[in-house]
């Protein structure tokens, strides 16, 4: 009896452990942002299926390790930058919960893994779509944001690669017009998604000695660049819902509707000037516009 006493403490110490090295490698994925990964494939796929078909799991298991094992790389890459900046010093390598090479290891792990997911979709161009949004994400984009404030706007192109692997292995061919009309709206939604971030961090950016678009343009003029972009990327939602896209009149509507409620939070940031709690409740608000669209396309395609 006492020797389970006393070794209950000890059994709670590594149980605490093991929780907080679990909560250390998912904060290396960032896999909020990979799940979005996941489900944006998901959604090419589906609407280039017109339907669900079991290749949709591996695929979108794929993509979400790809997605985890580049964002694994980029924190291993961005490792003494983050430990300057306030927003990202208690990350998991800067903070020294996890050691840089091992950090280098399991990256490589989640990589490979999800390259062989999507060998297994049978489609040759999914992995090599697969990596070539790994080598711009981790090679250019990650090369650019030292370099200039303007690094997202072709960064973002990394942004409409995973519903174009979802599209191809559904069936469809990277030269319909269909899937660039898509293709273009995640490009252009992921411009003001980042932009957002940097109205309210722009500042640690500089210190950290990296471009910021705050060090260009008054905090004002940035929010008027933004609004521009997030009604832009409206508009682009509104090519999609053509008859050629979504079927149901009804689904329509709903992007229409999804397309004017995130207009209106900008007209909200824009008359805010960005400042107070608004540019955060904007992000938050347009990556729930984002899913919103997601959601839609895929439940017309399930629908019909």
């Amino acid at each position: 009896m006492e020797e389970h006493t006393f070794s209950l403490p000890a059994a709670e110490f590594r149980m605490t452990r093991l929780k907080e090295r679990i909560g250390a490698h998912l904060e290396l994925c960032k896999v909020r942002i990979s799940l979005f990964s996941a489900f944006s494939a998901a959604t090419g796929f589906v609407l280039a299926a017109s339907g669900l078909r079991p290749e949709i799991v591996i695929l979108s298991l794929g993509v979400f390790l790809l997605a985890c094992g580049s964002s694994a790389l980029n924190q291993y890459q961005e490792r003494e930058i983050d430990a300057r900046m306030p927003r990202t010093e208690r990350r998991p390598i800067p903070s020294g919960r996890i050691i840089p090479l091992h950090a280098l290891l399991f990256s490589a792990v989640l990589l490979f893994s999800g390259f062989a997911a999507l060998l297994l979709t049978a489609n040759a161009a999914a992995p090599l779509l697969g990596l070539v949004a790994v080598c711009w994400y981790n090679g250019v984009y990650t090369y650019l944001k030292r370099r200039s404030a303007f690094a997202v706007v072709p960064g973002a192109l990394i942004g409409v690669v995973p519903p174009a692997i979802g599209w191809v292995t559904g069936g469809g061919s990277l030269s319909d017009p269909r899937l660039l009309v898509l293709c273009f709206f995640f490009f252009m939604w992921q411009v003001p998604h980042f932009w957002l971030l940097i109205l309210d961090f722009g500042g640690e950016y500089e210190k950290a000695g990296l471009p910021s678009m705050t060090r260009i343009f008054s905090r004002p003029q940035l929010t008027r660049i933004i609004f521009i972009w997030i009604s832009a990327a409206a508009v682009s939602c509104l090519f999609i819902s053509m008859p050629g896209m979504v079927q149901i009149p009804h689904i329509r509507g709903m992007l229409f509707a999804a397309s004017l409620w995130i207009i209106w939070y900008g007209v909200r940031l824009l008359k805010g000037r960005g400042g107070g709690t608004l540019s955060a409740v904007t992000f938050t608000r347009i990556n729930v516009y984002m899913l919103l669209v997601m959601l839609l396309l895929t439940t017309d395609k399930i629908l019909i």
